[in-house]
């Protein structure tokens, strides 16, 4: 079976992600493979979309453009941030990153510079402008159930991928996922 958007494929895939300068991201681990069901949003659209016509047992290279992944940076989510909103007595340097609660749920920000008061953060996706390289090995396709679908449209990334940092990039806000 070939992998599609309708009906609804379930797919599960081992994967390796790095950036163009080399730096491996991420990857899965040995015996667990990523596994989501297209056309829901619970992968980003630039890697289900290349995905797309391939097969268990394909093995692929993919390049996702930044505008098809994470997005550009958005200078608007660069800001600074009282340094009394960060936790007493935390020292908070440059590099560091912190979990904080948006009003869409938690979100990641990392420091870009202290000063006496504030500190600059930036709010984007770690990899907002970054083109994606994705190492891809198909594992298994087939028909969703509609039991997979109905778990994909509740909270969590779908069966099999639980939601955390990990899978919260894979998640988008269009899943209905609580971790977009």
């Amino acid at each position: 079976m070939k992998i599609t958007t309708e009906p609804h494929s379930y797919v599960a895939i081992d994967y390796s992600l790095t950036l163009d300068s080399g730096e491996e991201v991420d990857k899965t681990e040995p015996d667990k493979p990523l596994s989501f069901i297209t056309g829901l949003g619970q992968v980003i659209p630039g890697l289900e979309k290349q995905l797309l016509g391939l097969e268990a047992g394909n093995a692929k290279k993919i390049i996702v453009e930044a505008e098809d992944a994470f997005g550009p940076v958005n200078q608007e989510l660069i800001q600074e941030i009282p340094l009394s909103n960060f936790p007493d007595k935390q020292k908070v340097e440059p590099g560091m990153s912190f979990q904080a609660q948006g009003p869409s749920g938690p979100l990641m920000l990392k420091i870009q510079s202290v000063n006496d008061d504030t500190a600059t953060v930036n709010l984007n996706h770690p990899m907002a402008g970054e083109r994606l390289n994705f190492d891809v090995k198909v594992l298994e396709v087939r028909e969703s159930t509609a039991a997979e679908l109905a778990a994909a449209n509740s909270c969590g990334c779908g069966p099999g991928v639980e939601c955390t940092p990990h899978h919260q990039s894979s998640c988008g806000p269009s899943s209905g996922c609580g971790c977009g």
